[in-house]
Order: C-alpha cells, then structure tokens, then sequence
C-alpha cells in the first residue's frame, strides 16, 4: 500500500491562482529577478542564494535531464538550448497540476497568453479578472466622469461572463484599512471627475473610493473574488495588508453570499485562518508563502490548520513569468501536505483515510467546487 507521502506525490492539483510564463528564456540576470519581490534582486549566481533558489536547483534540473542541485549556470544553459515551450512542457507535466485559474492582468503582454500557457502545458486554464487592470482601461477609454462608474460596472460584468473568479490588488494600491461599504454613486463620480481631471494614460488606481468601486463591482459579478494579502513586492504597506482589516468587509459581504478567498496570508496566516473559520464565505490559501519559505512551508502550513477549516483552504502557486515556480510550488506544497498530515496519524490525532481525504480536499478538490470546475 502507498504510503501518505507517495500518495500525496500522485494528486492531481488545481493551482486557483496563478499567472502565465515568459514567451522567451531569460538571461542569467533577467532570470534571477524572477525569484524575488526585490525591485533590485541580486545578480549572476547570488539570486539563487535564497530558500526558494536553493529549491529550484533541487527540483529542477532532473526535469532538463541535469542532475538535481546542478549549478545555476549550468541549469540556465540547458534551459536555454531547450527553450521557454519545451521547459513550459516540461515543468507543468512534473508539477502534477490538472487545472490553472490564471491571473493575466499583471504585464500581460510579456507572458504566453492563457490559450498558448493551456496548449503548451496540456492544462485547461480558467481566467480571473483582475478587477484595478479593468477600471483602468475604463479610464484609459476616456469617459466622462458620469459614465465612468456604469462603464467599470459593465466591462467588469462583460469580462466576468467568461471567468472563473476575480481578484483584487487593493493590498498594494492602498491597503485594507478604509471603509468596506459600497461607496455612494455620487462619490464615485466625484472621485472620477478628480482622478480623470489630470489623469495621463497607464496611471495607476489608487483613488480609495474608485477601488471599493471597482471591489464591489467584483462582489456583483458573483463569483468569487480573491484579495491579495500579506507579502508581496514594495509597492504594498505590509501591515496594511493584514487581512485582519478586511473583517468588516467580510461582516458587510456575508449576506451576498459571493466568497472571498484570501491569498498568500503569510505573515498573517494565523489571522485569516481565524476569518475564514468564523465567516461561512472565506477562504484562503498560503500559495506565495509556501514556494517563499521553502522547508518552512510545513510549520507555516501547520498554523494556518490550527483554525482555518478543511474545506476552506485551497492549493495555488502564484507562479509567475518562470513555469519553474509551478514545480517547486507543487513539490513544497505536496512535502508540506504530506508531513503536517503524516504527524497527525503518526500522533493518532487523524486515521490515514482522514488524511487521504484531507489532502484531496485542499489539494483539488476545495477548488473544484469553490469555483465550480467541469468533472469537479
């Protein structure tokens, strides 16, 4: 009989959250700014001086026929011969992930589009709409500030007939401590009329009043909507980012029955694992946080379980621009998974078929019925 750890190796996983991969092989340099939330990341060999370097040299080589732990220089040379589609292939096969619900509003330009990622990884891919891209290109539309809030309403509505889920940046555009009721269309044209006065083409959101504009548009849509929490890259006040703040929204959403699913978490896991274990519409994950930590993601996937229901966390990678994020984030999740889980039983605090369908749920099949996925 398999054990735990081997079975937990063979689940198929559903990455709820993600971004699509680079279209071209970067260089030594471009490739190790893809392993940080540094704006200035180290260079050459240095960037893979880090918990999540040191685990795509583990994981990663043996997929390019190198032998695991390879140098980075080494690593980049192979990657190079064999190109960005054959190493998109390749990772993706590896990381076992059956479905990828993706995030394309960040630098979309830059990455394979969703059909080309779903072609080259033989994956189906969903879409989330990222809600701030979307009332910006409202704006770059150049509305009158009266018709700027149905138009946000609508293109909104329009995209979100297509998607999975939404999801919301409003962490780093200004944080979660401002008021979390649906602002009066009034306000909303006023703060229009102020942002679209002097507004330049490509200028960010950043209006309080135009995101919780944009925010419940996504509440509207009904599905669900994800909100960036916790770490991230410097353009984010970390403590502003402490779902903690978004309780009133939750209180002031419940009714709607539209679930918010909080990603990332890290360091505030323990505080949104509370908030999805007393608000019946939220959920979480630890996805940025686990491929971060490395051989911590255990200890951090431990505390999030000390109150965040079974069924209320889900498995993603937030993997972006390099498809190595998807194996690595699926090799520590599934390490983690297995060890937390192999504790209880091996404590008797949990049976191995509790563990079994424990894992199953977090690993696909929570996000399977959360976001209603065909065969799920």
């Amino acid at each position: 009989m398999e054990t735990l750890t081997e079975w937990v190796e063979h689940l198929p996983l559903v990455d709820h959250h993600c971004h699509s991969v680079l279209g071209t092989s970067p260089d030594e340099a471009g490739f190790g700014a893809w392993l940080t939330e540094a704006p200035a990341p180290a260079t050459g060999a240095e960037a893979f001086d880090s918990a999540l370097g040191l685990a795509v040299r583990r994981w990663c080589p043996p997929v390019l026929d190198l032998p695991a732990h390879s140098p980075a220089r080494t690593y980049l040379t192979r990657r190079a011969e064999l190109g960005p589609t054959e190493v998109t292939r390749r990772m993706l096969a590896a990381s076992g992930t059956a479905v990828l619900l993706v995030d394309h509003g960040l630098r979309g330009a830059q990455l394979m589009a969703p059909a080309e990622l779903a072609t080259t990884a033989g994956t189906p891919v969903g879409e989330l709409v990222r809600l701030e891209t979307v009332a910006e290109a409202v704006a770059d539309a150049e509305p009158s500030p009266g018709e700027y809030p149905d138009a946000v309403a609508a293109e909104i509505s329009h995209r979100s007939s297509a998607a999975v889920g939404c999801k919301s940046i409003l962490a780093y555009r200004h944080g979660f401590d401002l008021d979390p009721s649906r602002p009066d269309p009034a306000a909303v044209r006023g703060a229009a009329e102020r942002w679209l006065a002097d507004r330049e083409a490509g200028e960010r959101l950043t209006d309080p009043v135009l995101l919780r504009h944009a925010l419940w548009c996504g509440v509207d849509t009904g599905l669900p909507l994800q909100l960036h929490t916790g770490l991230g890259d410097p353009d984010e006040d970390l403590h502003r980012a402490n779902p903690i703040l978004l309780t009133n929204f939750a209180r002031a959403t419940v009714d709607t029955g539209v679930p918010l699913v909080l990603l990332h978490c890290w360091p505030y896991h323990r505080e949104a694992a509370w908030l999805a274990h007393v608000f019946p519409h939220v959920h979480l994950d630890i996805g940025l946080a686990a491929t971060y930590v490395g051989p911590r993601a255990g200890a951090v996937l431990a505390e999030t379980l000390e109150l965040a229901p079974f069924g209320k966390l889900l498995y993603s990678s937030d993997a972006y621009g390099l498809p190595e994020l998807y194996l690595v984030a699926a090799r520590g999740f599934r390490r983690a998974l297995a060890e937390v889980l192999g504790a209880w039983v091996d404590a008797g605090d949990a049976t191995s078929s509790d563990a079994r369908r424990i894992a199953a749920m977090i690993t696909a099949d929570n996000a399977g019925t959360l976001y209603r996925l065909p065969g799920r």
